[in-house]
C-alpha cells in the first residue's frame, strides 16, 4: 500500500484537462472585461502584460486572443498588436434580429427543466436584481445581465444553439453599456424592466412552461434593442 505522501501520477489526459480549464478561465475573464468596458474599444492588449496577469507564457495568451478575434471582440493588426474592437448598433442590427429567433428556440430545442443547482443560480440573480433597484450600478447590472443570460442557456441541451447564442450575445452586449454611459437610455428604468423580466421568467419556469420563459426572454431582447435605437436617435 502506498503512503499518504505517495506521488500522484498525472497522465496526459489530466494535463490536457487542466490546460483547457485554464484556457477557458482566461478566455471568460477577458471576454467579460471587454464586455464590461474595462478594456475599452481601441485599447491595445499587451500579450506580455496579460501573460504576467494570468501567470502563463505568451503562447496560451495568443490562443485566447485568437479566439476573441474569431468572436469579433478584438482585432489583430500585423506588426502593431491586438486591439479591442468597437461596436455600433447599425452594424449589429441583424445580429440582434437573429438573437430574437434563437432565444425562442431555447424553449423548443432540447429544452431542459432547471435542476436544483440552476434554481439556486436563478434565485441568486433575482436577489441581486432586487438589490440593484435601490443601489443602481451600470457595470454591476451589466454583469448581472450576463450571468442571467448564461444561466438561461442551460435550459437547452442543444450545444450548437447554446454556442451560437452565447457568441452573438457577447458581440452585442457592449452596445447597451455604451448607451448607458452616453446617457442614451435610463439605467433605473432598465433595472426595473430587467427585474420584472426575471420575475416573469421564474414564474414560467415554476409551472414548467419553458417555451413561455423563452418567449419572455425574446420579448425583452426585442424591447431592449428598440430602447437602444430610440435613445441613439434622440
Amino acid at each position: 500500500m502506498q503512503g499518504d505522501d505517495a506521488a500522484v501520477n498525472i497522465g496526459p489526459t489530466d494535463i490536457s484537462t487542466t490546460s483547457r480549464n485554464r484556457f477557458d478561465r482566461m478566455h471568460a475573464t477577458l471576454r467579460t472585461q471587454i464586455c464590461l468596458l474595462e478594456y475599452a474599444p481601441g485599447m491595445r492588449l499587451s500579450e506580455e502584460a496579460l501573460a504576467a496577469k494570468f501567470g502563463v507564457s505568451r503562447t496560451p495568451v495568443r490562443r485566447v486572443l485568437a479566439r476573441l478575434e474569431a468572436e469579433g471582440l478584438v482585432r489583430s493588426v500585423h506588426g502593431v498588436g491586438t486591439f479591442v474592437t468597437d461596436v455600433e448598433i447599425a452594424q449589429l442590427s441583424q445580429t440582434y434580429q437573429l438573437r430574437l429567433e434563437l432565444a425562442e428556440l431555447t424553449g423548443k430545442l432540447d429544452a431542459v427543466a432547471p435542476n436544483a443547482a440552476l434554481w439556486m443560480e436563478l434565485r441568486s440573480v433575482s436577489a441581486r436584481s432586487t438589490e440593484l433597484l435601490t443601489d443602481p450600478s451600470a457595470r454591476r447590472f451589466a454583469a448581472l445581465n450576463m450571468d442571467f443570460f448564461l444561466s438561461l442557456l442551460k435550459l437547452t441541451a442543444n450545444k450548437p444553439l447554446r454556442d451560437i447564442s452565447e457568441r452573438l450575445y457577447f458581440q452585442t452586449t457592449r452596445i447597451w453599456l455604451k448607451s448607458v454611459f452616453a446617457s442614451q437610455i435610463d439605467l433605473s428604468d432598465e433595472i426595473n424592466l430587467f427585474d420584472r423580466e426575471i420575475h416573469d421568467i421564474l414564474q414560467a419556469l415554476e409551472i414548467g412552461d419553458l417555451h413561455a420563459a423563452a418567449l419572455i426572454q425574446r420579448a425583452q431582447i426585442s424591447m431592449s434593442f428598440k430602447r437602444i435605437c430610440k435613445g441613439i436617435a434622440a
